[in-house]
Protein backbone atom coordinates (compact mmCIF):
# COMPACT_ATOMS: atom_id res chain seq x y z
CA UNK A 1 0.00 0.00 0.00
CA UNK A 2 3.06 2.15 0.78
CA UNK A 3 4.59 1.48 -2.68
CA UNK A 4 1.21 2.56 -4.42
CA UNK A 5 0.40 5.61 -2.62
CA UNK A 6 4.26 6.67 -3.13
CA UNK A 7 3.51 6.05 -7.33
CA UNK A 8 0.71 7.97 -7.19
CA UNK A 9 2.31 11.16 -5.23
CA UNK A 10 5.30 10.94 -7.70
CA UNK A 11 2.76 11.39 -11.05
CA UNK A 12 0.67 14.13 -9.37
CA UNK A 13 4.14 16.17 -8.38
CA UNK A 14 5.13 15.34 -12.05
CA UNK A 15 1.84 17.33 -13.44
CA UNK A 16 2.26 19.89 -10.29
CA UNK A 17 5.18 21.23 -11.53
CA UNK A 18 3.63 21.81 -15.17
CA UNK A 19 1.01 23.73 -14.20
CA UNK A 20 2.92 25.40 -11.82
CA UNK A 21 5.62 26.74 -14.86
CA UNK A 22 2.84 27.81 -16.96
CA UNK A 23 1.62 29.74 -13.79
CA UNK A 24 4.61 31.33 -12.96
CA UNK A 25 5.49 32.42 -16.74
CA UNK A 26 2.19 34.09 -17.22
CA UNK A 27 1.72 35.89 -13.35
CA UNK A 28 5.93 37.12 -14.20
CA UNK A 29 5.33 38.73 -17.74
CA UNK A 30 4.99 42.34 -16.61
CA UNK A 31 2.14 43.45 -19.34
CA UNK A 32 2.39 47.70 -20.04
CA UNK A 33 -0.16 49.37 -22.12
CA UNK A 34 1.26 50.39 -25.34
CA UNK A 35 0.35 52.53 -28.55
CA UNK A 36 0.79 50.83 -31.73
CA UNK A 37 0.61 51.92 -35.48
CA UNK A 38 -0.59 51.51 -38.92
CA UNK A 39 1.65 50.37 -41.59
CA UNK A 40 1.45 51.38 -45.30
CA UNK A 41 -0.75 48.26 -45.69
CA UNK A 42 -2.91 49.39 -42.91
CA UNK A 43 -1.99 46.19 -40.54
CA UNK A 44 -1.66 47.38 -36.91
CA UNK A 45 1.99 47.07 -35.45
CA UNK A 46 2.99 46.81 -31.46
CA UNK A 47 5.86 45.75 -29.22
CA UNK A 48 5.83 43.66 -26.00
CA UNK A 49 9.14 44.04 -23.98
CA UNK A 50 9.92 40.55 -21.77
CA UNK A 51 12.51 40.47 -19.07
CA UNK A 52 15.37 37.17 -19.70
CA UNK A 53 14.20 35.41 -16.44
CA UNK A 54 10.58 35.10 -16.66
CA UNK A 55 10.75 31.56 -16.86
CA UNK A 56 12.49 28.81 -14.13
CA UNK A 57 14.17 26.45 -16.05
CA UNK A 58 16.86 25.18 -14.02
CA UNK A 59 13.60 24.67 -10.99
CA UNK A 60 12.11 22.77 -13.49
CA UNK A 61 15.66 20.47 -14.48
CA UNK A 62 16.19 19.83 -10.51
CA UNK A 63 12.11 18.86 -9.92
CA UNK A 64 12.83 16.22 -13.09
CA UNK A 65 15.95 14.91 -11.66
CA UNK A 66 14.15 14.34 -8.39
CA UNK A 67 11.59 12.78 -10.00
CA UNK A 68 13.94 10.23 -11.72
CA UNK A 69 15.66 9.26 -8.81
CA UNK A 70 12.31 9.12 -6.91
CA UNK A 71 11.19 6.20 -9.79
CA UNK A 72 14.13 4.30 -9.51
CA UNK A 73 14.19 4.07 -5.83
CA UNK A 74 10.87 3.18 -6.43
CA UNK A 75 11.43 0.52 -8.27
CA UNK A 76 13.87 -0.66 -5.88
CA UNK A 77 11.50 -1.00 -3.51
CA UNK A 78 9.05 -2.83 -5.59
CA UNK A 79 11.89 -5.41 -6.20
CA UNK A 80 12.56 -5.91 -2.29
CA UNK A 81 9.06 -6.18 -1.38
CA UNK A 82 8.60 -8.92 -4.25
CA UNK A 83 11.83 -11.03 -2.71
CA UNK A 84 10.59 -10.31 0.98
CA UNK A 85 7.13 -11.64 0.06
CA UNK A 86 9.12 -14.56 -1.64
CA UNK A 87 10.89 -14.46 1.93
CA UNK A 88 8.18 -14.81 3.99
CA UNK A 89 6.13 -17.80 2.32
CA UNK A 90 9.36 -19.71 2.76
CA UNK A 91 9.28 -18.82 6.76
CA UNK A 92 5.53 -19.55 6.49
CA UNK A 93 6.00 -23.05 5.49
CA UNK A 94 8.83 -23.67 7.64
CA UNK A 95 7.11 -22.65 10.55
CA UNK A 96 4.09 -24.81 9.45
CA UNK A 97 6.78 -28.01 9.35
CA UNK A 98 8.10 -27.06 12.48
CA UNK A 99 4.81 -27.00 14.17
CA UNK A 100 4.04 -30.25 12.83
CA UNK A 101 7.71 -31.36 14.40
CA UNK A 102 6.56 -30.31 17.60
CA UNK A 103 2.87 -31.73 18.04
CA UNK A 104 4.74 -35.00 16.98
CA UNK A 105 6.58 -34.49 19.60
CA UNK A 106 3.92 -33.83 22.33
CA UNK A 107 1.83 -36.64 21.05
CA UNK A 108 4.87 -39.05 21.42
CA UNK A 109 6.02 -39.93 25.17
CA UNK A 110 9.72 -41.85 24.46
CA UNK A 111 10.23 -41.37 20.57
CA UNK A 112 12.67 -38.20 21.21
CA UNK A 113 15.58 -37.49 22.74
CA UNK A 114 17.57 -34.31 23.52
CA UNK A 115 19.03 -34.51 19.78
CA UNK A 116 16.14 -33.55 18.56
CA UNK A 117 15.48 -30.38 20.94
CA UNK A 118 19.15 -29.38 19.50
CA UNK A 119 17.84 -29.59 15.89
CA UNK A 120 14.81 -28.03 16.44
CA UNK A 121 16.35 -25.03 18.54
CA UNK A 122 19.15 -24.60 16.03
CA UNK A 123 16.17 -24.31 13.48
CA UNK A 124 14.11 -21.73 15.26
CA UNK A 125 17.12 -19.79 15.98
CA UNK A 126 18.19 -19.40 12.20
CA UNK A 127 14.50 -18.58 11.44
CA UNK A 128 14.67 -15.72 14.38
CA UNK A 129 17.63 -14.31 12.55
CA UNK A 130 16.27 -14.04 9.46
CA UNK A 131 13.52 -12.62 10.29
CA UNK A 132 15.10 -10.27 12.58
CA UNK A 133 16.97 -9.11 9.43
CA UNK A 134 14.08 -8.98 7.41
CA UNK A 135 12.19 -6.38 9.93
CA UNK A 136 15.53 -4.50 9.85
CA UNK A 137 15.53 -3.80 6.40
CA UNK A 138 11.84 -2.84 6.00
CA UNK A 139 10.83 0.50 6.76
CA UNK A 140 8.24 1.62 9.32
CA UNK A 141 5.91 -1.49 10.25
CA UNK A 142 4.99 -4.70 8.42
CA UNK A 143 1.94 -6.34 10.34
CA UNK A 144 2.82 -9.59 8.89
CA UNK A 145 6.76 -9.64 9.40
CA UNK A 146 5.56 -9.14 12.85
CA UNK A 147 3.38 -11.46 13.39
CA UNK A 148 5.96 -13.94 11.79
CA UNK A 149 8.55 -12.67 14.45
CA UNK A 150 5.70 -13.48 17.40
CA UNK A 151 5.04 -16.95 16.23
CA UNK A 152 8.98 -17.53 15.93
CA UNK A 153 9.22 -16.12 19.51
CA UNK A 154 6.37 -18.56 20.67
CA UNK A 155 7.66 -21.01 18.92
CA UNK A 156 11.06 -20.93 20.58
CA UNK A 157 9.51 -20.97 24.20
CA UNK A 158 7.00 -24.03 23.60
CA UNK A 159 10.10 -26.17 22.55
CA UNK A 160 11.97 -25.14 25.42
CA UNK A 161 8.86 -26.17 28.07
CA UNK A 162 8.76 -29.33 25.97
CA UNK A 163 12.57 -29.96 26.55
CA UNK A 164 11.68 -29.22 30.39
CA UNK A 165 9.14 -31.39 30.71
CA UNK A 166 11.09 -33.76 29.08
CA UNK A 167 14.18 -33.31 30.74
CA UNK A 168 12.15 -33.83 34.15
CA UNK A 169 10.08 -37.11 33.23
CA UNK A 170 11.35 -38.92 30.14
CA UNK A 171 14.90 -39.16 30.06
CA UNK A 172 14.60 -39.57 34.28
CA UNK A 173 12.92 -42.12 33.86
CA UNK A 174 15.14 -43.59 31.32
CA UNK A 175 18.41 -43.08 33.28
CA UNK A 176 16.11 -44.83 35.98
CA UNK A 177 15.83 -47.61 33.84
CA UNK A 178 19.38 -48.03 32.78
CA UNK A 179 20.33 -48.03 36.61
CA UNK A 180 17.45 -50.73 37.57
CA UNK A 181 18.73 -52.82 34.12
CA UNK A 182 22.40 -52.36 35.87
CA UNK A 183 21.53 -53.18 39.33
CA UNK A 184 19.74 -56.54 37.41
CA UNK A 185 23.16 -57.59 35.76
CA UNK A 186 24.66 -57.43 38.70
CA UNK A 187 22.15 -59.66 40.32
CA UNK A 188 22.30 -62.00 38.55
CA UNK A 189 25.69 -62.29 37.94
CA UNK A 190 25.45 -62.44 42.25
CA UNK A 191 22.94 -65.50 41.66
CA UNK A 192 24.84 -67.72 39.09
CA UNK A 193 28.11 -67.16 41.22
CA UNK A 194 26.34 -68.56 44.57
CA UNK A 195 23.32 -70.90 43.63
CA UNK A 196 25.09 -74.06 42.14
CA UNK A 197 23.32 -75.50 38.98
CA UNK A 198 20.92 -78.78 39.31
CA UNK A 199 22.60 -81.88 38.71
CA UNK A 200 21.28 -84.58 36.23
CA UNK A 201 23.26 -87.63 36.49
CA UNK A 202 24.72 -88.74 33.07
CA UNK A 203 22.48 -90.17 30.61
CA UNK A 204 19.49 -88.44 32.86
CA UNK A 205 16.59 -86.70 30.64
CA UNK A 206 14.94 -85.50 33.20
CA UNK A 207 16.07 -81.76 32.73
CA UNK A 208 14.26 -79.22 30.51
CA UNK A 209 16.61 -78.83 28.11
CA UNK A 210 20.13 -76.52 28.20
CA UNK A 211 20.05 -73.56 30.12
CA UNK A 212 23.33 -72.25 29.62
CA UNK A 213 26.88 -73.02 28.56
CA UNK A 214 30.03 -72.85 30.16
CA UNK A 215 33.23 -71.08 28.78
CA UNK A 216 35.64 -72.82 25.82
CA UNK A 217 38.23 -74.39 27.66
CA UNK A 218 41.10 -75.76 24.77
CA UNK A 219 43.00 -78.72 25.21
CA UNK A 220 45.11 -78.83 22.09
CA UNK A 221 45.78 -77.87 18.50
CA UNK A 222 45.28 -81.33 16.65
CA UNK A 223 47.86 -83.61 15.93
CA UNK A 224 48.63 -82.72 12.05
CA UNK A 225 48.70 -79.50 12.83
CA UNK A 226 47.39 -75.50 12.79
CA UNK A 227 46.63 -76.21 9.11
CA UNK A 228 44.26 -79.29 9.33
CA UNK A 229 41.45 -76.69 10.55
CA UNK A 230 38.31 -79.21 9.39
CA UNK A 231 37.70 -82.39 11.86
CA UNK A 232 36.24 -83.43 14.54
CA UNK A 233 36.97 -85.16 17.93
CA UNK A 234 35.44 -86.38 21.35
CA UNK A 235 35.00 -88.82 23.64
CA UNK A 236 33.21 -92.33 22.95
CA UNK A 237 30.12 -92.83 24.63
CA UNK A 238 30.44 -96.43 25.67
CA UNK A 239 27.55 -98.35 27.08
CA UNK A 240 29.39 -101.91 27.53
CA UNK A 241 32.45 -100.26 29.38
CA UNK A 242 31.35 -96.79 30.98
CA UNK A 243 34.32 -97.23 33.26
CA UNK A 244 36.96 -97.02 29.74
CA UNK A 245 38.10 -93.72 28.51
CA UNK A 246 38.47 -93.56 24.77
CA UNK A 247 39.06 -90.70 23.22
CA UNK A 248 39.66 -89.98 19.21
CA UNK A 249 40.73 -87.26 16.95
CA UNK A 250 39.65 -87.24 13.11
CA UNK A 251 41.15 -84.28 11.28
CA UNK A 252 40.98 -84.10 7.83
CA UNK A 253 43.27 -83.45 5.29
CA UNK A 254 44.49 -79.90 4.06
CA UNK A 255 41.60 -80.42 1.71
CA UNK A 256 39.02 -79.68 4.43
CA UNK A 257 36.93 -82.92 2.85
CA UNK A 258 38.81 -86.17 2.93
CA UNK A 259 39.21 -87.92 6.23
CA UNK A 260 42.44 -90.36 5.79
CA UNK A 261 44.00 -90.57 9.25
CA UNK A 262 42.25 -90.91 13.06
CA UNK A 263 43.83 -91.17 16.91
CA UNK A 264 43.04 -92.86 19.35
CA UNK A 265 44.15 -91.99 23.30
CA UNK A 266 43.27 -94.08 26.31
CA UNK A 267 42.78 -91.24 28.57
CA UNK A 268 42.51 -88.05 28.83
CA UNK A 269 45.98 -87.72 30.36
CA UNK A 270 47.02 -89.74 27.14
CA UNK A 271 45.60 -86.96 25.04
CA UNK A 272 46.89 -84.08 26.62
CA UNK A 273 50.73 -85.55 26.62
CA UNK A 274 50.43 -86.79 23.15
CA UNK A 275 51.46 -90.12 24.31
CA UNK A 276 50.30 -93.85 23.55
CA UNK A 277 48.94 -92.98 20.73
CA UNK A 278 47.03 -95.21 17.93
CA UNK A 279 47.43 -93.28 14.73
CA UNK A 280 45.32 -95.10 11.86
CA UNK A 281 44.14 -94.80 8.40
CA UNK A 282 40.44 -95.48 7.14
CA UNK A 283 39.41 -97.90 5.13
CA UNK A 284 38.34 -96.13 1.92
CA UNK A 285 38.27 -93.34 3.58
CA UNK A 286 35.81 -90.51 4.64
CA UNK A 287 34.44 -87.67 4.17
CA UNK A 288 33.44 -84.22 5.99
CA UNK A 289 33.71 -82.97 9.85
CA UNK A 290 30.11 -85.66 10.59
CA UNK A 291 32.29 -88.15 12.35
CA UNK A 292 30.94 -89.41 15.91
CA UNK A 293 32.01 -92.77 17.89
CA UNK A 294 29.71 -94.87 19.80
CA UNK A 295 30.17 -98.26 21.76
CA UNK A 296 34.12 -98.30 20.12
CA UNK A 297 33.01 -97.89 16.49
CA UNK A 298 33.11 -95.03 14.18
CA UNK A 299 30.42 -93.58 12.50
CA UNK A 300 31.14 -91.70 9.42
CA UNK A 301 30.21 -90.35 5.83
CA UNK A 302 32.11 -92.62 3.19
CA UNK A 303 34.15 -90.50 0.51
CA UNK A 304 32.51 -89.53 -2.38
CA UNK A 305 29.24 -91.31 -1.69
CA UNK A 306 25.63 -91.27 0.11
CA UNK A 307 26.99 -94.18 2.08
CA UNK A 308 27.73 -94.38 5.91
CA UNK A 309 30.25 -96.50 7.13
CA UNK A 310 30.58 -98.26 10.57
CA UNK A 311 34.70 -98.13 11.29
CA UNK A 312 35.06 -101.38 14.57
CA UNK A 313 37.99 -98.85 16.65
CA UNK A 314 39.30 -102.60 17.76
CA UNK A 315 40.26 -103.87 14.30
CA UNK A 316 40.46 -101.03 12.48
CA UNK A 317 38.01 -102.52 9.59
CA UNK A 318 34.69 -101.73 7.60
CA UNK A 319 31.74 -103.72 9.96
CA UNK A 320 28.96 -101.73 8.16
CA UNK A 321 27.94 -100.18 4.80
CA UNK A 322 24.80 -98.97 4.01
CA UNK A 323 23.20 -96.33 1.94
CA UNK A 324 21.54 -93.38 3.58
CA UNK A 325 17.85 -93.26 1.60
CA UNK A 326 17.61 -90.10 -0.63
CA UNK A 327 20.43 -88.43 1.00
CA UNK A 328 22.16 -85.35 -0.70
CA UNK A 329 25.66 -85.83 -1.18
CA UNK A 330 28.85 -84.44 -2.74
CA UNK A 331 28.28 -80.81 -0.70
CA UNK A 332 25.28 -80.50 -1.59
CA UNK A 333 23.44 -78.96 1.50
CA UNK A 334 26.85 -78.67 3.90
CA UNK A 335 26.28 -76.38 6.65
CA UNK A 336 27.36 -72.41 6.15
CA UNK A 337 30.89 -72.14 5.97
CA UNK A 338 31.53 -76.19 6.49
CA UNK A 339 31.93 -77.85 3.08
CA UNK A 340 31.41 -81.32 2.49
CA UNK A 341 29.49 -82.19 5.95
CA UNK A 342 26.33 -83.66 3.87
CA UNK A 343 25.69 -86.08 6.87
CA UNK A 344 26.27 -85.14 10.38
CA UNK A 345 26.86 -87.96 12.55
CA UNK A 346 25.56 -87.38 16.51
CA UNK A 347 24.82 -89.25 19.61
CA UNK A 348 22.63 -89.01 22.46
CA UNK A 349 21.35 -90.69 25.46
CA UNK A 350 19.25 -92.31 23.39
CA UNK A 351 21.58 -93.83 20.60
CA UNK A 352 22.76 -92.77 17.09
CA UNK A 353 21.54 -90.34 14.98
CA UNK A 354 22.37 -88.30 11.39
CA UNK A 355 21.64 -85.32 10.49
CA UNK A 356 20.79 -84.27 6.72
CA UNK A 357 18.80 -83.21 3.64
CA UNK A 358 17.31 -84.41 0.46
CA UNK A 359 16.82 -83.24 -2.87
CA UNK A 360 12.94 -83.44 -1.54
CA UNK A 361 13.34 -81.51 1.91
CA UNK A 362 14.97 -78.68 -0.80
CA UNK A 363 17.80 -78.15 1.95
CA UNK A 364 15.97 -78.37 5.26
CA UNK A 365 17.21 -80.36 7.53
CA UNK A 366 15.93 -84.02 7.97
CA UNK A 367 17.07 -86.35 11.60
CA UNK A 368 16.83 -90.00 10.82
CA UNK A 369 17.63 -92.68 14.32
CA UNK A 370 19.63 -95.16 13.09
CA UNK A 371 20.10 -98.76 14.46
CA UNK A 372 23.46 -98.70 15.13
CA UNK A 373 24.45 -102.21 14.52
CA UNK A 374 22.69 -102.71 10.69
CA UNK A 375 22.53 -98.71 9.94
CA UNK A 376 18.91 -99.23 9.43
CA UNK A 377 16.88 -95.82 9.64
CA UNK A 378 13.93 -96.65 12.32
CA UNK A 379 12.44 -92.82 12.14
CA UNK A 380 12.75 -89.58 10.08
CA UNK A 381 11.53 -86.10 11.16
CA UNK A 382 11.39 -83.47 8.48
CA UNK A 383 12.05 -80.07 10.11
CA UNK A 384 11.50 -76.63 8.63
CA UNK A 385 15.08 -75.42 9.29
CA UNK A 386 17.10 -74.52 6.08
CA UNK A 387 20.76 -76.57 6.73
CA UNK A 388 22.99 -74.32 4.86
CA UNK A 389 22.16 -71.47 7.19
CA UNK A 390 23.50 -73.05 9.78
CA UNK A 391 26.93 -73.36 11.07
CA UNK A 392 26.19 -76.46 13.14
CA UNK A 393 24.03 -79.25 15.64
CA UNK A 394 23.90 -81.73 17.99
CA UNK A 395 21.62 -83.66 20.01
CA UNK A 396 20.69 -84.25 23.21
CA UNK A 397 17.54 -86.47 24.84
CA UNK A 398 16.33 -86.27 21.35
CA UNK A 399 16.43 -82.48 20.94
CA UNK A 400 18.43 -81.13 18.36
CA UNK A 401 19.84 -77.87 18.93
CA UNK A 402 21.42 -75.72 16.03
CA UNK A 403 24.23 -72.93 15.68
CA UNK A 404 25.23 -70.20 13.45
CA UNK A 405 27.37 -67.46 13.98
CA UNK A 406 27.00 -64.02 15.18
CA UNK A 407 30.43 -62.54 15.19
CA UNK A 408 33.94 -64.03 15.01
CA UNK A 409 34.03 -64.58 18.78
CA UNK A 410 30.67 -65.59 19.49
CA UNK A 411 28.30 -68.45 18.35
CA UNK A 412 24.66 -68.30 19.33
CA UNK A 413 22.38 -71.73 19.85
CA UNK A 414 19.38 -70.27 18.35
CA UNK A 415 16.90 -73.18 17.22
CA UNK A 416 15.74 -76.63 18.85
CA UNK A 417 13.75 -79.47 17.10
CA UNK A 418 12.23 -82.42 19.49
CA UNK A 419 11.58 -85.76 18.00
CA UNK A 420 9.69 -86.67 20.97
CA UNK A 421 6.93 -83.96 20.45
CA UNK A 422 7.70 -82.96 17.00
CA UNK A 423 7.62 -79.49 17.79
CA UNK A 424 10.24 -76.61 16.90
CA UNK A 425 11.24 -73.25 18.67
CA UNK A 426 13.73 -70.45 19.04
CA UNK A 427 16.17 -70.16 21.62
CA UNK A 428 19.18 -68.15 22.52
CA UNK A 429 22.38 -69.26 24.09
CA UNK A 430 25.59 -67.10 23.43
CA UNK A 431 28.19 -69.55 22.92
CA UNK A 432 32.12 -68.00 23.29
CA UNK A 433 34.41 -69.44 21.01
CA UNK A 434 38.45 -69.31 20.28
CA UNK A 435 38.32 -69.04 16.86
CA UNK A 436 36.11 -67.58 13.38
CA UNK A 437 34.95 -71.05 12.50
CA UNK A 438 33.16 -74.51 14.14
CA UNK A 439 33.75 -77.32 12.33
CA UNK A 440 32.01 -79.97 14.56
CA UNK A 441 30.66 -80.49 17.26
CA UNK A 442 29.81 -83.46 18.95
CA UNK A 443 27.66 -84.71 22.11
CA UNK A 444 28.22 -86.99 24.96
CA UNK A 445 25.63 -87.72 27.54
CA UNK A 446 28.30 -89.71 29.92
CA UNK A 447 30.09 -86.38 30.94
CA UNK A 448 27.60 -83.79 29.08
CA UNK A 449 30.23 -82.07 27.67
CA UNK A 450 30.25 -80.75 23.98
CA UNK A 451 33.23 -81.45 22.01
CA UNK A 452 33.70 -79.26 19.42
CA UNK A 453 36.64 -78.75 16.54
CA UNK A 454 37.36 -75.36 16.09
CA UNK A 455 39.61 -74.37 13.64
CA UNK A 456 41.99 -77.16 13.89
CA UNK A 457 41.75 -76.49 17.98
CA UNK A 458 40.47 -79.24 20.64
CA UNK A 459 37.94 -77.91 23.08
CA UNK A 460 35.69 -78.42 25.64
CA UNK A 461 32.06 -76.09 26.99
CA UNK A 462 30.58 -77.57 29.91
CA UNK A 463 26.71 -77.22 29.30
CA UNK A 464 24.10 -76.57 32.07
CA UNK A 465 20.29 -77.75 32.50
CA UNK A 466 17.53 -76.25 33.97
CA UNK A 467 15.03 -78.53 35.95
CA UNK A 468 11.74 -79.24 33.98
CA UNK A 469 9.49 -76.37 34.03
CA UNK A 470 5.43 -77.99 35.34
Amino acid sequence: MKCVNLAVLLVFLQNAIAVNAANTMLQNVPFANVTGSLNDNGVCQCSVYLPDTVFPVQKVEMLEITAQVLSEKLERELTKVSQYTKAIETYEQKIQNLTIKVEHMESTSVSYTELDFQLLKLEINEMERLVTQLKSTLVGSNVIVEQLYVEIKNLTLMVNDLESLDKNNILLIRREIVALQNRLKECEKHRNQTTTPSYFPPGSCGHGGIVNISQPYVVQLNWRGFSFKYGSWGRDYSLRTPQKDLYWVAPLNTDGRHLEYYRLHNSYDDLLLLKNARELKIPYGGEGSGTTVYNNFMYYNIYNSRDMGKLDLNTNTLAVRKALPNAAYGNRFSYAGVGWQDMDFAVDESGLWVIYSTEDSTGNIMISKLNETTLDVLHTWNTRQYKPSISNAFIICGVLYATRPVNTRKEEIFYIYNTNTEQEGKISIIMDKMLETIQSINYNPSDQVLYVYNDGYLVKHNLIFQPVLH
